[in-house]
């Protein structure tokens, strides 16, 4: 017998909030019961015929959906999630998963004690070629140096939805959660400390907030790994995008398309060539192997990215998966960008 759809409540429209109901709506698995947003925007063809609901509240309370997706603003991560488990569904929630440790940690506790699904927007975690990533850099073996980046050069709508992103969470913990998450699948290994310095560029964001940061972080078997972001018109278009993982015994990249623009949202997740670097020689001191660069042909773009995504979270909830370690994780990397967070506006050191 044919399982019937899971119904689902989207909350917020933005632009991975569309992204994701375009994802429902592609998918037999998911019946769209509701759209949640504080404004009407226009939608797209496959949503247009839903109705656009101002109240998360009140539509958990009356459609009772079998699954929340939240792809709201961060500051309300946390409470949405908890509320929408109590009320007896299963959550989707983009990254991060909450604005302080203690309330992802009380989002994975409800999830733990309610019985619920949480899978949390690591969409990197479906993406083929960074999963062929990390599998090389594991063969290599550890320690390891991560040298990451992904700088936005942003301006007009994206500007402005990046100022108010910033309203509550800036760019190395908003975007830096992805890439740390890469760094603790890859090493296993346990953080040990965060250094953390930013620096605001723009009057036109709050005198708290910083719209460039970067993140330097020390695991338990002696890796290291720094990662760097910055948001706005004045950030710079060279070596916008460093995916680069070294080690005792060779290193593997992402080689980017020379002419990749930072403000394409695809160019956040392509990698377009690997190149597998190996450091062994022979007793005249020449490399024993030429690098490798294995072409990542047939990509999924966005959209489908978005989908694959949405994919294992009908999966997850069919299949009952053990998502411990997801939840683990998400709160791990949380824990690292957030620390380097409070080092940037310290001046401090932070110890894990």
């Amino acid at each position: 017998m044919t399982e019937r759809p899971l119904k689902v409540l989207v909350a917020g429209l933005g632009n991975m909030g569309l992204s994701h109901a375009l994802a429902y709506a592609n998918n037999p698995g998911f019946d769209i019961v509701g759209l949640v947003n504080r404004s009407t925007p226009v939608l797209p063809e496959p949503l247009a015929a839903h109705t656009v609901l101002p109240s998360f509240d009140a539509a958990l309370s009356e459609l009772r959906p079998d699954l929340c997706s939240i792809n709201t603003y961060s500051d309300s991560h946390a409470d949405f999630a908890v509320r929408a488990m109590e009320a007896g569904a299963h959550v989707f929630v983009e990254k991060p998963l909450a604005t302080t440790v203690a309330d992802a940690e009380r989002v994975v506790a409800c999830a733990r004690a309610n019985g619920r699904k949480l899978v949390v927007g690591y969409i990197l975690r479906h993406h083929p070629s960074w999963m062929k990533l990390i599998s090389l850099a594991r063969e290599l073996g550890g320690p390891y140096v991560f040298r990451m980046n992904l700088n936005q050069q942003s301006s007009g709508k994206t500007w402005e939805t990046h100022k108010a992103l910033m309203q509550t969470t800036p760019p190395i913990v908003d975007c830096g959660v992805h890439y740390v998450d890469v760094m603790c699948q890859i090493t296993d290994a346990k953080p040990v400390s965060v250094r953390g310095m930013g620096l605001r560029l723009s009057d036109e964001i709050a005198p708290d907030m910083y719209n460039y940061g970067h993140l330097q972080v020390t695991f338990d078997d002696g890796s290291v790994g720094w990662y760097e972001a910055g948001w706005g018109p004045m950030i710079s278009e060279t070596a916008f995008f460093v995916k680069d993982v070294m080690s005792p015994n060779g290193c593997v990249s992402i080689v980017m398309d020379p002419n990749a623009k930072s403000d394409d949202i695809d160019t956040h997740t392509k990698t377009s060539t690997i190149r597998l670097h190996r450091a062994q020689t022979d007793s005249s001191g020449r490399f024993m192997q030429p690098d490798q660069f294995l072409q990542m042909a047939g990509e999924p773009g966005h959209q489908e990215l978005c989908d694959r995504e949405q994919a294992y979270v009908l999966k997850a909830i069919r299949e009952d998966i053990d998502l411990d370690r997801h939840m683990t994780d998400a709160v791990q990397s949380l824990r690292i960008c957030l620390a380097a967070d409070e080092s940037a506006r310290t001046g401090r050191m932070v110890d894990l």
